[in-house]
């Protein structure tokens, strides 16, 4: 059996072949060797396997004498909240996140309500790598409490960062694509509780994806036809746990996921001004309105971690990524659709636009990926080639190695789990972003 794809806050596998219910109470034990006393909070998306490593999960907390809050089908910033709420150790999040049907996998939270660091994350593995196969029956289930309410906190925290009175007035009309993932639970009610007319897609947590999960332009397609055919002032779509938000405007136009921050942090900077944090794989358009803000801005390693744990540095009033991510600390330090949802309709209502007229005042970029195949022993050679064939450029080593100009960037990356390096690429055009995507493989080759 190959072994999952292990990133520093979790694991995800294909069910059955690199993921099992035994390997993942190895993990899940591993996890909480270290954890402080306390109960642990779980949640799972809507996949169809759920079940099965629920009680998997389960079993292993309550063999290793831990209380379990379980809060159901919820989705991933739900269980952030959920442990500061009831002051757990940590908390697990049973969900393969974008991936396609046939994966599962685990996302893990400390006491803080936020994913492991890099530095827990590989105790956890070290651990893990060192335990004997599990030997705990998956029906020895001890004290588990069930906590449907989560929802409902989490709602509120959304609610008290909007004026929610404006919103209701406008009574937009709203095309929720959950999916059929755990996002439509919470983001049905969240929506009625915002006025709005709800046209809700998938919004059954059953894991049938009616398209592919994750939410881009492609995967999108049939959707964004729906909301221009009319009746939709704006469309939105969540990945299957809920903590990524691609946005579709009144005209049946894919905005996408970077604009969901972008829209979001502009929103937030017109009524106050503090610290910004985002990763260096994200758009400029962030940089951009924090400096036409005059607000701090600070960038990050990729991952989810490192823009927290920058943003605890700085004490960020807000943050994210640009895959439809973003953070507000005053519901968690998690990425937040249910976030993304609220600020959007509160900035139109709070300026009567529409989401594309707040899209097109936003900074013009045009963003470009792509893979190189490349030996792990020849990248540092070939990174050091780019910084001298590119003088003109910043470079910054934070992350692989991002090279940046006044309207343009690029960033190399190499995989952790491939021997591919990623390519990112902005620039005012997508012919140029491309061009300089071109120019970073030709160097590589």
């Amino acid at each position: 059996m190959n072994e999952p794809i292990i990133s520093v806050s979790g694991l995800r596998g294909i069910v059955g072949s690199s993921l099992t219910p035994e390997l993942a109470m190895r993990y899940v034990t591993a996890f909480v060797t270290d954890l402080p006393p306390g109960s642990l909070v779980v949640a799972r998306d809507g996949r169809a396997t759920g079940p099965v490593f629920r009680d998997a999960v389960r079993a292993a907390l309550t063999a290793a004498d831990r209380p379990v809050i379980d809060l159901g089908v919820a989705a991933t910033p739900t269980v952030g909240v959920a442990v500061r709420r009831e002051r757990a150790a940590g908390g697990i999040q049973i969900s393969a996140s974008h991936n396609p049907a046939d994966y599962n996998g685990l996302k893990l939270f400390d006491a803080q309500g936020q994913v492991l660091t890099a530095v827990a994350g590989q105790r956890v593995l070290d651990r893990y790598r060192a335990l004997p196969p599990a030997d705990v029956a998956l029906a020895r289930l001890g004290e588990v409490t069930l906590c449907p309410e989560a929802h409902d906190d989490h709602r509120q925290r959304v609610l008290q960062t909007v004026q929610v009175h404006d919103v209701r007035r406008k009574a937009y009309r709203v095309l929720l694509d959950s999916n059929h993932g755990a996002g439509g639970l919470l983001g049905g009610r969240l929506l009625a509780a915002l006025g709005c007319q709800l046209q809700a897609l998938g919004a059954e947590p059953t894991g049938r994806f009616a398209h592919p999960p994750e939410p881009t332009a492609d995967h999108l397609r049939e959707v964004s036809q729906r909301i221009a055919a009319g009746g939709v002032d704006v469309g939105f779509c969540q990945d299957p746990d809920a903590d990524r938000l691609a946005i579709i405007d009144e005209r049946g136009r894919y905005l996408g996921e970077e604009y969901t921050l972008a829209i979001c942090l502009d929103h937030v900077l017109r009524q106050r001004v503090g610290p910004v944090v985002t990763n260096c794989a994200s758009s400029r358009m962030s940089q951009d309105l924090a400096e036409r803000y005059g607000a701090p801005f600070f960038r990050s390693a990729v991952g989810e971690a490192n823009v927290v744990g920058l943003m605890r540095q700085h004490a960020a009033i807000f943050g994210g990524e640009g895959n439809g991510g973003p953070i507000d600390p005053r519901v968690g330090y998690v990425r937040d659709s249910f976030v993304g949802m609220a600020l959007v309709l509160d900035a139109m209502a709070a300026r009567a636009m529409t989401a594309g007229q707040l899209a097109d005042e936003l900074p013009r970029y045009a963003m470009h990926k792509t893979k190189i195949s490349l030996e792990r022993e020849r990248i540092g050679a070939v990174l050091d080639q780019l910084i001298s064939r590119f003088p003109s450029a910043t470079a910054d080593r934070l992350d692989g190695l991002r090279l940046d100009w006044s309207d343009r960037w690029v960033l190399i990356r190499a995989s952790n789990t491939e021997p591919i390096v990623r390519v990112i690429a902005e620039a005012p055009s997508n012919l140029e972003a491309q061009a300089l995507c071109a120019e970073v493989e030709a160097e590589a080759h």
